[in-house]
Protein backbone atom coordinates (compact mmCIF):
# COMPACT_ATOMS: atom_id res chain seq x y z
CA UNK A 1 0.00 0.00 0.00
CA UNK A 2 1.17 3.36 -1.04
CA UNK A 3 0.03 7.00 -0.43
CA UNK A 4 -2.36 7.98 -2.78
CA UNK A 5 -0.24 11.19 -3.41
CA UNK A 6 2.34 9.22 -3.91
CA UNK A 7 0.53 7.21 -6.86
CA UNK A 8 -0.43 9.64 -8.16
CA UNK A 9 2.84 11.49 -8.94
CA UNK A 10 4.15 8.39 -9.65
CA UNK A 11 1.82 8.28 -12.39
CA UNK A 12 3.19 11.39 -13.79
CA UNK A 13 -0.37 13.65 -13.41
CA UNK A 14 1.94 16.11 -11.21
CA UNK A 15 4.29 16.84 -8.68
CA UNK A 16 3.88 15.09 -5.38
CA UNK A 17 2.91 18.73 -3.98
CA UNK A 18 0.76 19.71 -6.94
CA UNK A 19 -1.24 16.35 -6.04
CA UNK A 20 -1.99 16.81 -2.67
CA UNK A 21 -3.79 19.88 -3.92
CA UNK A 22 -5.59 18.21 -6.66
CA UNK A 23 -6.85 15.77 -3.30
CA UNK A 24 -8.07 18.47 -1.16
CA UNK A 25 -9.77 19.82 -4.01
CA UNK A 26 -12.08 17.01 -4.72
CA UNK A 27 -10.83 16.02 -7.84
CA UNK A 28 -9.66 12.24 -7.01
CA UNK A 29 -11.93 9.35 -6.60
CA UNK A 30 -10.43 5.80 -5.47
CA UNK A 31 -13.15 3.09 -6.24
CA UNK A 32 -15.81 5.39 -7.13
CA UNK A 33 -15.27 7.39 -3.70
CA UNK A 34 -14.24 11.33 -3.74
CA UNK A 35 -11.55 11.07 -1.25
CA UNK A 36 -9.71 14.70 -0.06
CA UNK A 37 -7.86 13.16 2.83
CA UNK A 38 -3.85 13.03 2.24
CA UNK A 39 -2.31 10.19 3.63
CA UNK A 40 -5.27 7.96 2.50
CA UNK A 41 -3.33 4.58 0.93
CA UNK A 42 -3.99 2.37 -1.57
CA UNK A 43 -2.97 -0.12 -3.81
CA UNK A 44 -2.41 1.11 -7.53
CA UNK A 45 -2.92 -2.61 -8.51
CA UNK A 46 -5.87 -3.20 -7.33
CA UNK A 47 -7.74 -0.01 -6.36
CA UNK A 48 -9.45 2.21 -9.16
CA UNK A 49 -8.41 5.60 -9.16
CA UNK A 50 -9.15 8.65 -11.14
CA UNK A 51 -8.40 12.08 -11.62
CA UNK A 52 -11.15 14.68 -13.02
CA UNK A 53 -13.16 11.22 -13.72
CA UNK A 54 -10.31 9.56 -15.63
CA UNK A 55 -8.36 7.14 -14.29
CA UNK A 56 -4.91 7.28 -14.11
CA UNK A 57 -1.85 5.30 -16.07
CA UNK A 58 0.54 3.48 -13.82
CA UNK A 59 3.42 4.60 -16.08
CA UNK A 60 6.51 3.02 -16.15
CA UNK A 61 9.20 5.26 -14.36
CA UNK A 62 11.44 6.57 -17.37
CA UNK A 63 14.30 9.34 -16.29
CA UNK A 64 16.71 10.57 -18.68
CA UNK A 65 19.56 12.96 -19.21
CA UNK A 66 19.44 15.50 -22.17
CA UNK A 67 22.62 17.57 -23.08
CA UNK A 68 20.27 20.52 -24.28
CA UNK A 69 22.08 22.30 -26.91
CA UNK A 70 21.73 26.56 -27.22
CA UNK A 71 18.53 27.96 -28.51
CA UNK A 72 16.13 25.15 -27.65
CA UNK A 73 13.18 25.73 -25.30
CA UNK A 74 12.83 24.01 -21.76
CA UNK A 75 9.26 23.25 -22.74
CA UNK A 76 6.82 20.40 -24.53
CA UNK A 77 6.06 23.41 -27.10
CA UNK A 78 6.08 26.86 -28.03
CA UNK A 79 3.93 28.64 -29.56
CA UNK A 80 7.01 30.91 -31.65
CA UNK A 81 7.72 27.38 -33.32
CA UNK A 82 10.94 27.35 -31.98
CA UNK A 83 12.91 24.04 -31.09
CA UNK A 84 12.14 22.23 -28.23
CA UNK A 85 13.45 19.74 -25.72
CA UNK A 86 10.90 16.96 -26.94
CA UNK A 87 11.84 17.66 -30.70
CA UNK A 88 15.13 15.81 -29.68
CA UNK A 89 13.58 12.82 -27.78
CA UNK A 90 12.38 9.82 -29.65
CA UNK A 91 11.32 5.60 -28.70
CA UNK A 92 10.09 7.29 -24.87
CA UNK A 93 6.23 6.40 -24.53
CA UNK A 94 5.43 7.82 -21.55
CA UNK A 95 5.01 11.70 -20.82
CA UNK A 96 7.87 13.17 -19.91
CA UNK A 97 8.72 16.74 -18.84
CA UNK A 98 11.85 18.81 -17.73
CA UNK A 99 12.98 19.01 -14.35
CA UNK A 100 13.74 22.98 -13.43
CA UNK A 101 14.70 25.20 -15.70
CA UNK A 102 17.75 25.83 -18.22
CA UNK A 103 17.31 28.85 -19.93
CA UNK A 104 16.92 29.41 -24.34
CA UNK A 105 20.97 30.54 -24.34
CA UNK A 106 22.07 28.17 -21.93
CA UNK A 107 22.90 24.47 -22.74
CA UNK A 108 24.44 21.39 -21.18
CA UNK A 109 22.52 18.60 -18.25
CA UNK A 110 18.63 18.98 -18.31
CA UNK A 111 17.36 15.90 -16.52
CA UNK A 112 13.72 14.87 -17.65
CA UNK A 113 11.31 12.40 -15.66
CA UNK A 114 7.51 11.36 -15.58
CA UNK A 115 8.05 10.61 -12.11
CA UNK A 116 6.85 13.95 -10.33
CA UNK A 117 7.75 13.00 -6.48
CA UNK A 118 11.31 12.80 -7.58
CA UNK A 119 11.28 15.95 -9.73
CA UNK A 120 10.00 17.59 -6.95
CA UNK A 121 12.41 16.18 -4.55
CA UNK A 122 14.89 17.46 -7.00
CA UNK A 123 13.55 21.19 -7.57
CA UNK A 124 11.91 22.49 -4.37
CA UNK A 125 13.69 25.74 -2.67
CA UNK A 126 14.25 23.32 0.76
CA UNK A 127 16.43 20.63 -0.94
CA UNK A 128 19.18 23.03 -2.45
CA UNK A 129 20.13 20.19 -4.49
CA UNK A 130 24.04 21.61 -6.31
CA UNK A 131 23.86 22.07 -9.84
CA UNK A 132 27.40 23.31 -11.29
CA UNK A 133 27.74 25.27 -14.75
CA UNK A 134 30.79 26.59 -16.59
CA UNK A 135 30.14 30.36 -17.22
CA UNK A 136 32.04 32.07 -20.04
CA UNK A 137 32.68 35.66 -19.44
CA UNK A 138 34.81 38.87 -21.13
CA UNK A 139 38.03 39.81 -19.27
CA UNK A 140 39.19 38.15 -16.20
CA UNK A 141 37.16 38.61 -12.88
CA UNK A 142 39.70 39.61 -10.25
CA UNK A 143 39.38 37.54 -6.81
CA UNK A 144 37.85 40.54 -5.02
CA UNK A 145 34.48 39.74 -7.53
CA UNK A 146 34.23 36.50 -7.20
CA UNK A 147 34.50 36.67 -3.89
CA UNK A 148 30.99 38.49 -3.93
CA UNK A 149 29.65 35.29 -5.25
CA UNK A 150 31.10 33.30 -2.42
CA UNK A 151 29.71 35.13 0.24
CA UNK A 152 26.21 35.79 -1.91
CA UNK A 153 24.79 38.44 -3.82
CA UNK A 154 22.30 41.15 -3.44
CA UNK A 155 19.94 40.39 -6.70
CA UNK A 156 16.58 41.90 -7.55
CA UNK A 157 14.64 39.04 -6.01
CA UNK A 158 16.80 39.17 -2.88
CA UNK A 159 20.17 37.53 -1.84
CA UNK A 160 21.48 34.78 -3.54
CA UNK A 161 22.81 31.95 -1.50
CA UNK A 162 26.75 31.55 -1.24
CA UNK A 163 28.36 29.72 -4.41
CA UNK A 164 30.91 28.07 -5.15
CA UNK A 165 33.36 29.32 -7.28
CA UNK A 166 36.70 29.33 -9.52
CA UNK A 167 38.36 29.42 -12.18
CA UNK A 168 38.59 26.94 -14.72
CA UNK A 169 39.99 28.67 -18.10
CA UNK A 170 41.81 32.15 -18.75
CA UNK A 171 42.12 32.70 -22.50
CA UNK A 172 44.64 35.75 -22.77
CA UNK A 173 44.18 35.57 -26.70
CA UNK A 174 40.57 36.09 -26.44
CA UNK A 175 40.32 37.97 -23.35
CA UNK A 176 38.12 35.11 -22.32
CA UNK A 177 37.57 33.44 -18.75
CA UNK A 178 35.75 30.54 -17.87
CA UNK A 179 34.63 30.22 -14.53
CA UNK A 180 32.95 27.15 -12.26
CA UNK A 181 30.00 27.91 -10.31
CA UNK A 182 27.66 25.62 -8.09
CA UNK A 183 24.52 27.39 -6.86
CA UNK A 184 22.39 25.33 -4.60
CA UNK A 185 19.48 27.73 -5.73
CA UNK A 186 17.02 27.80 -8.72
CA UNK A 187 15.93 31.18 -9.79
CA UNK A 188 14.93 32.25 -12.78
CA UNK A 189 18.23 32.58 -14.92
CA UNK A 190 20.29 33.10 -11.73
CA UNK A 191 23.88 32.62 -12.92
CA UNK A 192 23.47 35.08 -15.53
CA UNK A 193 22.13 37.62 -12.57
CA UNK A 194 24.64 37.36 -10.64
CA UNK A 195 27.70 37.55 -13.25
CA UNK A 196 25.36 41.11 -14.21
CA UNK A 197 26.33 42.01 -11.04
CA UNK A 198 29.54 41.33 -10.88
CA UNK A 199 29.78 43.46 -14.34
CA UNK A 200 31.10 40.21 -16.30
CA UNK A 201 27.81 39.57 -18.45
CA UNK A 202 27.88 35.87 -19.22
CA UNK A 203 28.54 35.38 -22.91
CA UNK A 204 27.93 31.50 -22.86
CA UNK A 205 26.86 29.29 -19.83
CA UNK A 206 26.89 25.64 -19.80
CA UNK A 207 25.51 23.48 -16.68
CA UNK A 208 28.01 20.58 -16.45
CA UNK A 209 26.14 18.88 -13.04
CA UNK A 210 23.37 18.17 -11.85
CA UNK A 211 23.43 16.48 -8.41
CA UNK A 212 25.79 13.74 -9.33
CA UNK A 213 24.40 13.42 -12.23
CA UNK A 214 27.69 14.62 -15.37
CA UNK A 215 27.63 14.54 -18.91
CA UNK A 216 30.48 12.43 -19.61
CA UNK A 217 30.66 12.85 -23.15
CA UNK A 218 27.27 12.88 -24.10
CA UNK A 219 26.81 14.68 -27.60
CA UNK A 220 25.51 17.63 -28.30
CA UNK A 221 21.45 17.16 -28.38
CA UNK A 222 21.91 13.24 -27.63
CA UNK A 223 20.16 11.58 -24.39
CA UNK A 224 20.89 8.65 -22.35
CA UNK A 225 18.51 6.84 -19.54
CA UNK A 226 19.67 7.32 -16.35
CA UNK A 227 20.74 4.41 -14.65
CA UNK A 228 19.40 2.75 -11.28
CA UNK A 229 21.82 3.68 -9.40
CA UNK A 230 21.95 7.21 -10.73
CA UNK A 231 18.47 7.64 -10.00
CA UNK A 232 18.61 6.64 -6.47
CA UNK A 233 21.78 8.76 -5.72
CA UNK A 234 19.83 11.75 -7.07
CA UNK A 235 16.70 10.62 -4.28
CA UNK A 236 19.37 10.34 -2.14
CA UNK A 237 21.16 13.90 -2.31
CA UNK A 238 18.00 15.60 -2.60
CA UNK A 239 16.54 13.97 1.01
CA UNK A 240 20.60 14.59 2.43
CA UNK A 241 20.43 18.24 1.57
CA UNK A 242 17.16 18.34 3.02
CA UNK A 243 18.50 16.90 6.74
CA UNK A 244 21.34 18.87 6.46
CA UNK A 245 19.55 22.23 6.05
CA UNK A 246 17.46 21.06 9.30
CA UNK A 247 20.46 20.39 11.20
CA UNK A 248 20.00 16.61 10.91
CA UNK A 249 22.57 14.42 10.44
Amino acid sequence: MERLQKVLAQAGVASRRKCEEIITAGRVEVNDETVTTLGVKVDPAVDVIKVDGRPINRQQMTYLLFNKPKGVITSASDPEGRKVVSDYIHDVKERIYPVGRLDYDSEGVLLLTNDGELANLLTHPRHHVAKTYHATVKGVPHGDSLDKLRQGIQLEDGMTAPAEVEYVDINPDKNETIVSITIHEGRNRQVRRMFEAIHFPVERLKRVQFGSIQLDGLMRGKYRKLTNAEVEELRRTALQSHNVQKGRP
